[in-house]
């Protein structure tokens, strides 16, 4: 009898041990993982295929391309150790593996290795039809003149009759006609096998705005972006419900909207980084993460005399440094309108040694959660605070001048 009471009390014990570890589990989980909430306070619901995010650093999201090779190993450890969240540029490894598709691929694989939960984009364009997968690989002069029937996915310039072309880096590319209903079948079956052959956790897309200055050769905007709604409609279905979509500049686009998981906001030039769009822009960012998607808040530095970023600066000298003495204002500009699973993105330019590679020490200070939403100096002006756990943001968007003070 004296045994079998002394059992039941270390089995009391034994229980009660377990139960107080477990609660204090759950405490400290419940600690480390506060509910995300918007600017107004409600909450915010993230899809389990979201990246973890957390209010600890400023979030970063990375997206960056080498034409010529695959990442070395300390590459992808220091970009790991700063993101979880990333894309492969349109032609990353496309010398060493002749298919972006496989440079994609190798860097899924290499991310995953050392930290599994990253989430790896592919990327696709929905109107430049880049020769760098082999996809498109055949959408240039030679492979056209091989096979004609390639043409009918093309735009032709209507003032000459010809294929709509621009020149680039590479040459020049021709540009996809989402009017066509046969082109937006064959891209989203391209778009669905390139994740599925690169292992990404989802897809980029890019040029989705549709808009006067997106200069598309239609005269009827409304059209065009119902056509691409309809691609997007369809990628949503084919891709799989676990995995990330990605618009490019779509975040005002309504027909695109319900299909896609996150929004980037470019910053490409100085007309989407002057104080009205700026303001506006952050009224965005609170709708889309009302809606429980992503924003991702691109700016890149800029060089001399530079005015469009997305060409970068890379041949600028002095640019490091530049990047150095930019970043307090665009960070500035990031936190006064960041909501939950915004990230912020900060290079100048698309390539891998534009800057993604550089340790930004302000990017890595404790931030903590936004204690509220930002407020306005002045009804008329053009400065804006944010109080932060660890950070006092102050921003001025007219002078383009900002303060952020660590505490």
């Amino acid at each position: 009898m004296k045994n079998n009471i002394l059992f039941k009390i270390r089995s009391i014990k034994t229980f009660s041990t377990i139960f107080c570890l477990i609660a204090v589990g759950f405490c400290a989980h419940g600690q480390q993982q506060p509910p995300l909430l918007t600017s107004d306070g409600s909450s915010f619901n993230a899809q389990s295929y979201f990246p973890k995010f957390s209010w600890e650093t400023t979030p970063m999201y990375y997206h960056f391309g080498d034409i010529d090779r695959v990442l070395e190993p300390e590459e992808v450890k220091f970009i790991s150790d700063r993101t979880d969240f990333i894309c492969m540029e349109k032609s990353h490894a496309f010398h060493a593996l002749g298919d972006a598709v496989l440079g994609t691929k190798h860097e899924v694989e290499a991310f995953h290795k050392i930290k599994p939960d990253t989430k790896v984009l592919y990327y696709y364009n929905s109107y430049v039809a880049w020769p760098f997968t082999r996809f498109n690989k055949n959408l240039t002069p030679e492979g056209i003149v091989k096979d004609k029937e390639l043409a009918k996915f093309l735009f032709i310039n209507p003032k000459t009759g010809k294929l709509l072309e621009k020149s680039n880096s590479i040459g020049f590319s021709y540009y996809f006609d989402a009017m066509n209903p046969e082109f937006r079948e064959w891209w989203v079956q391209s778009a669905v096998e390139g994740i599925k052959i690169s292992g990404a956790d989802g897809i980029f897309i890019d040029r989705m705005n549709v808009d006067v200055n997106a200069n598309y050769p239609v005269d009827d905007l409304t059209a065009l972006a119902e056509a691409k709604g309809k691609m997007m409609a369809a990628l949503r279905e084919q891709m799989g419900p676990d995995k990330i979509l990605v618009g490019n500049n779509a975040a005002t686009t309504k027909e695109v909207f319900p299909y896609c998981d996150a929004f980037m906001f470019e910053h490409y030039n100085a007309s989407v980084t002057n104080k009205e769009n700026l303001l506006k822009e952050w009224g965005v960012m609170e709708r889309v993460a009302k809606a429980g998607k992503i924003s991702i808040y691109r700016f890149g530095a800029k060089g001399k005399g530079k005015n469009d970023i997305t060409l970068g600066a890379t041949k600028t000298i002095g640019i490091e440094q530049r990047s150095h003495n930019q970043l307090e204002f665009h960070q500035a500009c990031f936190l006064i309108g960041a909501q939950p699973n915004s990230y912020f993105q900060w290079n100048w330019g698309w390539n891998l040694e534009d800057g993604n590679l550089v340790d930004y020490p302000a990017l890595q200070k404790p931030l903590g959660a936004p204690k509220g939403a930002f407020k306005r100096v002045n009804p008329e002006g053009w400065e804006f605070t944010r109080e932060f756990e660890h950070a006092s943001v102050w921003v001025d968007t007219e002078a383009r001048k900002a303060k952020i003070t660590w505490h």
